[in-house]
């Protein structure tokens, strides 16, 4: 089971402003400050995670070298490691459902879903952590790995819903600035402010375009688990595909918003 990335929303619990000059930045200042946050070392290793079972569920190396269970072994323990970076996770959820912008009883419903999803996957994904390391007995480990599961999947409908209903929001905003902008160039007047607005709703429209996409990716294997790794979209090297994307995609998220 992997954690996915904090439910974006206009309530989000993530750093919502940017640095307006990231080229402006030192290189490795912006490394650091990327590295200090808990989701910036979860998806560097999500990446070699995900990396090592793309390579390994490919054949290309042959499960008779001696890297193949290198690999193997590495790709186990990575995976490990990330269940630690969730403990104390589901605060946030708690928090972004307490500040929601709820307008309607769908909103309502759709918040309760995304937030309270995420939210219980990561409190029971802190006892799956501790059966694995050993702390806890591991005879119920399978059932709270089902749970688990279960929890993300629905947590993933619920914020691809809100995601998609904001992007209905952003579109609207969009013709309502080209709308003006058309007006002032007719008039002969400075459009300056609209095309800077303009810009900036574009990059937020195609963020939550990603966003989209990466939620998508997280439920594939969220499916796969519920569903015990089997059916036509539980391929091994499908799901590893999937998980890379996500990484990636929350990678680029998480560098631009530090």
């Amino acid at each position: 089971m992997e954690p996915k990335t904090s439910i974006v929303s206009s309530s989000s619990s993530k750093p919502s402003n940017p640095n307006p000059n990231p080229k402006n930045r030192d290189f490795l200042i912006h490394l650091e400050a990327y590295l200090a946050k808990r989701d910036g070392v979860d998806k560097l290793l999500k990446i070699s995670r995900y990396a090592s079972k793309i390579i390994l569920a490919s054949s290309v190396i042959p499960e008779s070298l001696p890297l193949s269970l290198r690999l193997k072994s590495f790709e186990s323990s990575v995976g490990v490691s990330r269940k630690a970076f969730r403990l104390g996770k589901f605060v946030q959820d708690v928090n972004a459902l307490r500040s929601a912008n709820i307008s309607s009883k769908e909103d309502l419903l759709l918040s309760i879903l995304a937030y309270g999803g995420e939210g219980l996957y990561y409190f029971v994904e802190q006892f799956v952590w501790l059966g694995k390391a050993g702390l806890i007995d591991k005879k119920n480990l399978n059932s709270l790995q089902k749970i688990s599961a279960w929890c993300e999947f629905i947590g993933y409908i619920g914020s691809v819903s809100l995601k998609v209903k904001e992007l209905s929001q952003i579109s609207e905003d969009e013709q309502c600035l080209l709308s003006t902008r058309e007006v002032s160039m007719i008039r002969g007047i400075g459009y300056a402010d609209e095309e800077e607005k303009l810009r900036k709703l574009r990059l937020k429209k195609l963020m939550k375009r990603l966003s989209v996409i990466q939620d998508f990716a997280d439920g594939l294997m969220a499916l796969a688990d519920i569903s015990d790794g089997k059916g036509m979209l539980s391929a091994p090297l499908l799901l590893s595909s999937a998980g890379l994307l996500s990484a990636l995609i929350s990678t680029h998220k998480n560098w631009i918003s530090c």
